[in-house]
């Protein structure tokens, strides 16, 4: 018992040991004298250890040798449970909490919890706005020296990871360690209400999961207009400024990201590069492929909140919702009368104008609707109206 108790007395006086080498910038203090020598490069931005590969420079031996395994290759500490290597037993550790799912560090404005400290203060900043890591070409500012670093490489147009197999290269691990999976086919995140799969957790998953509980959480300040996805809504802040920096040089029509002039551009050389594996049919972007696929797997991931009925579109979802609200948007800018949808409205139209362009082949009679064509027609065939 006496062991036990001057144990635990030894411990509380080396952690109350005075720290007698301090910082005359910052005023941080330092047990020995070392400590504080390799403090001081942080202020003085001394750099004297550099990498004979690549030229990078660091404060000290350790961050250098550390560094020298991006170039070898070398991960001595292996994942017991998945196989997965890494450079450090720091990195090691907090993996191992991936499978164990332990997330001791909680923050105590959302209750969100984290593996590791560093997250967690990351994550504070969210809260409080502070964005300490400022980029020096165009003072975008960061909560992470990581998203600097990153950031760092649009300017420099540096992409140091670079993909194996097709050789594409990227400005982040992450993005690399992303792309691999379309060489692998491995989808390791799994949607608990449907069991879809998916590549990354970060972006598509969390996109996804939305879909089953519509939360909005990107607000737009101007109109309020919410959004399930950050680049959803920084395509709609573009619909007030009316701003479309990009220019099909062959039309001439403009558009507010490159994303959607390239997808345009394919309307004139007909390119069609994405293919259904099931029928073949090529289409000009991606996501009309993948609203196709659920003709064929009669997927219906979008669900009404009010009645539970399922659609395989969310536009249709959107139009269906306005039944429970009554919210009709589509004004007629003749009568003022309000309309569901679009389509509707467009109908409505043809009464104001008297526009007829529906027309009988056989007779020439016109028609403001296709089903009033289609009704006048049996009168040839002999078929009864």
């Amino acid at each position: 018992m006496m062991d036990n108790t001057h144990t635990a007395e030894s411990s509380k006086q080396k952690i109350h040991k005075k720290k007698p080498f301090s910082c005359g910038t910052c005023g941080k203090s330092f047990i020995i004298k070392c400590n504080l020598v390799s403090h001081m490069t942080v202020h003085t931005d001394e750099r004297p250890f550099s990498c004979e590969t690549c030229g990078k420079g660091f404060r000290s031996k350790s961050q250098l040798l550390f560094h020298m395994k991006i170039h070898t290759g070398e991960k001595p500490f292996s994942c017991e449970t998945c196989g997965k290597g890494f450079r450090a037993k720091s990195q090691l550790l907090l993996h191992m909490k991936i499978h164990t799912d332990e997330k001791p560090f909680s923050c105590e404005t959302c209750g969100k919890g984290f593996r590791s400290k560093s997250q967690l203060v990351v994550h504070m900043r969210s809260h409080t706005g502070e964005k300490p890591f400022s980029c020096t070409s165009c003072e975008k500012r960061f909560t992470s020296k990581e998203n600097l670093t990153d950031h760092m490489r649009i300017h420099t147009g540096q992409k140091p990871f670079s993909c194996g197999t097709c050789g594409k290269r990227f400005y982040r691990q992450c993005s690399l360690t992303c792309h691999m999976r379309i060489h692998t086919g491995e989808m390791p995140f799994k949607c608990t209400s449907c069991g879809k799969s998916f590549r990354n957790r970060s972006g598509t998953l969390t996109s996804h999961m939305r879909t089953h509980t519509d939360e909005r959480p990107f607000s737009c300040g101007t109109c309020g207009k919410s959004y399930k996805n950050r680049n959803s809504l920084i395509g709609h802040m573009w619909t007030h400024t009316s701003e479309k920096p990009f220019s099909c040089g062959t039309c001439g029509k403009g558009f507010h990201k490159k994303g959607h002039l390239n997808d345009h551009m394919r309307t004139h050389t007909d390119e069609r590069p994405f293919s259904c594996g099931t029928c073949g049919k090529g289409f000009h972007q991606k996501n009309i492929l993948t609203s196709h696929m659920r003709i064929h797997t009669d997927e219906k991931a979008f669900s009404c909140g009010f009645c539970g009925k399922r659609f395989r579109w969310q536009s249709n979802l959107t139009g269906h919702m306005r039944i429970h609200t009554d919210e009709k948007p589509f004004l007629c800018g003749t009568c003022g009368k309000g309309f569901r949808c679009q389509s509707s409205l467009t109908v409505h139209m043809k009464t104001h104008t008297d526009q007829k362009p529906f027309l009988c082949g056989t007779c020439g009679k016109s028609f403001r609707w296709q089903s009033s064509l289609t009704g006048h027609m049996k009168t040839h065939t002999g078929g009864s109206e």
